[in-house]
C-alpha cells in the first residue's frame, strides 16, 4: 500500500475534524401531540345527520379570529354524550327538524385563547356583536370567561336546532359590519337555525334560557332543545340556552388538550 505524505495525512484529518465541527446537529424531535383516550368519537361517526357549524375553527368568533386547537371543522364527544345526542337527533327528526352543533370538546389552549383576549382589554374588535351590552372589563367577574370550562372534560356541547329542510348559512366576511346578537333575528348574524332570541355566544341576559323576556316561538324554541336533551341525559347551563352537558360525565374532573383533529383519536 503506497504511503500517504504527511502533509495531505494532515490536510485529511483537517477536513474531517472540521466537517464534524461544521455538520448541522440532527433536528430535535417535537414533541407529539396528546392523543384523546378511547372515549373520544367523533360525532360524525356516531350520527352522520346531525348538522355541524363549528364556529371556532372560523374567525367568526368573539375574540375574531380562528381559536387556538381547533384544526379541523369537527364535532368530538366522549361516546356516552354522542350515543345520547343520537337519540335526541331520532326524536327531533321525526318532528322536521336537526341538530346543529357549534361546539363540542374544547381543548384547554383554546380556553388559554380566550383568557388571553379576554385579559386584552384593547382589543374589543367583535364587541358589537357578541358583548355590545357587556364591558369588557366585567368578563371574567360575569361569568363569560373563566380558566376552565366544562367542554374539555369532553362531555359538554354548544348547540341548536334547525327546522328542514336545512338551508345555507353564509360564511362570516372578517372585517363586515356588526350586529348585536340579541337584536331580533332577521337583524342578527344570518344563521339556518329557528329563532332562539340571541345569537350564539351572545354575552347577554337574554342568553339565560329562562329569561322571561323571551316569549312565545322563541321561548317554544329553547323548550324543545331543552327538553329533548334533558329527555336523553343532558343538563342545560342556565345562562346559555346553547349550552348542555351530558351526564354523569366519564372525565368529571380532567380537562383534556389534545387538538381537534382526527388525528387525535386513537381510532381516526
Amino acid at each position: 500500500m503506497p504511503r500517504i505524505p504527511a502533509a495531505l495525512r494532515a490536510v485529511a484529518l483537517s477536513a474531517t475534524a472540521l466537517a464534524v465541527v461544521t455538520a448541522a446537529p440532527p433536528a430535535a424531535e417535537a414533541s407529539p401531540e396528546p392523543k384523546a383516550p378511547d372515549a373520544f368519537v367523533a360525532l360524525r361517526d356516531v350520527d352522520p345527520t346531525i348538522l355541524q357549524e363549528i364556529r371556532y375553527f372560523t374567525p367568526h368568533t368573539f375574540v375574531g379570529e380562528r381559536i387556538d386547537g381547533y384544526r379541523r371543522p369537527l364535532c368530538i364527544l366522549t361516546s356516552p354524550a354522542a350515543k345520547a345526542l343520537h337519540r335526541a337527533q331520532k326524536k327531533l327528526l321525526g318532528q322536521g327538524y336537526s341538530l346543529k352543533v357549534y361546539d363540542c370538546y374544547r381543548p384547554q389552549r383554546a380556553v388559554d385563547h380566550f383568557v388571553a383576549w379576554a385579559k386584552d382589554l384593547d382589543d374589543q374588535s367583535m364587541k358589537a356583536e357578541f358583548y355590545p351590552r357587556v364591558d369588557k372589563s366585567r368578563l371574567f367577574e360575569d361569568g363569560y370567561i373563566a380558566e376552565k370550562s366544562g367542554h374539555s372534560r369532553g362531555s359538554t356541547l354548544d348547540v341548536t336546532i334547525v327546522r328542514l329542510p336545512a338551508g345555507p348559512t353564509r360564511p362570516y366576511v372578517p372585517g363586515e359590519p356588526l350586529v348585536p346578537c340579541h337584536g331580533p333575528q332577521d337583524e342578527r348574524f344570518p344563521d339556518n337555525s329557528v329563532d332562539m332570541g340571541t345569537g350564539f355566544d351572545c354575552f347577554d341576559t337574554l342568553s339565560h334560557t329562562m329569561d322571561p323576556r323571551i316569549k312565545g316561538k322563541q321561548r317554544a324554541n329553547r323548550m324543545l332543545l331543552k327538553n329533548t336533551l334533558e329527555g336523553v341525559g343532558f343538563v342545560n347551563l342556565p345562562e346559555e340556552w346553547w349550552h348542555f352537558t351530558h351526564k354523569p360525565e366519564l372525565f368529571p374532573d380532567t380537562y383534556f388538550d389534545f387538538p381537534v383533529s382526527r388525528r387525535s383519536l386513537t381510532h381516526h
